[in-house]
């Protein structure tokens, strides 16, 4: 299972950090499942757009860069509406998004320099802090680190007609989340060999870096509260967290 932050951030913020970090933000994606004519990421929570919130984070963390992944008719509402309404100074570059999500995690990867690279679906507004920081710490010792938190539900493997094939045992399951934070050069090469193969059937950067390189992925406690706004429900429960400042 992932490792408890609370338990073990002590011992790793007294590390002495030495990469030059960056973060990769997505928020170049439409939000089909929102019913929204706003896109998710852009949808306001206590009068700031869902966006404004994990730049805010990154920003006062030890990250030294941000990357912004944004739709090219989003740029200039990003950089006026966000980064510089709310004074947010480590956004370097704007690079326009994929059809894909793997296709604007490439795109980004041009820009950063960085010696690690995390990856964050800019629809998460609540990465926690304290993992953000023991990701930053890992970071000296570690190629590939990402948050995660058990499944809380029994899961069932299904074929096509929707008959169970396999039932996990739920202890060893969990629910990836981001950050994702790996070395930059091991995310590219896992990036160019995955377009070398012509496979596009990935959903999340630790998958790809699991399927072309032989670096083994480590799964650190991540937080329930740090959900990723995909539905109107979602965006009803991201709504009471702000307003009972539970973050």
């Amino acid at each position: 299972m992932g490792v408890e932050c609370n338990s073990e951030f002590e011992a790793w913020r007294t590390v002495k950090m030495r990469n030059r970090i960056s973060v990769i933000v997505l928020a170049a994606g439409k939000g089909s499942r929102m019913h929204s004519e706003k896109k998710k990421q852009f949808i306001e929570l206590d009068h700031k757009p869902v966006l404004y919130y994990c730049l805010e984070r990154f920003e006062k963390s030890r990250i030294d860069e941000v990357i912004l992944v944004t739709a090219e008719e989003d740029k200039e509402f990003c950089r006026k509406q966000i980064v510089e309404k709310y004074g947010i100074k480590k956004v370097t570059a704007y690079v326009n998004g994929g059809k894909e999500r793997f296709e604007s995690v490439k795109n980004g990867l041009e820009k950063v320099t960085g010696d690690v690279c995390m990856i964050h679906d800019g629809a998460r507004p609540f990465p926690p802090r304290e993992a953000i920081d023991m990701l930053c710490a890992m970071s000296e010792k570690n190629s590939a680190v990402i948050l995660g938190v058990p499944v809380k539900d029994t899961i069932k493997v299904v074929d096509d007609n929707g008959r169970i094939l396999q039932t996990p045992k739920r202890s060893s399951l969990m629910a990836a989340q981001t950050p994702q934070m790996f070395k930059t050069s091991l995310l590219r090469d896992a990036y160019a060999k995955m377009e070398r193969s012509g496979c596009k059937d990935v959903t999340d950067d630790a998958m790809i870096v699991e399927r072309f390189t032989n670096t083994a992925v480590s799964v650190i406690m991540g937080s329930y509260t740090n959900l990723k706004i995909t539905t109107p429900e979602d965006l009803q429960i991201a709504e009471n967290q702000c307003k009972t400042n539970c973050l």
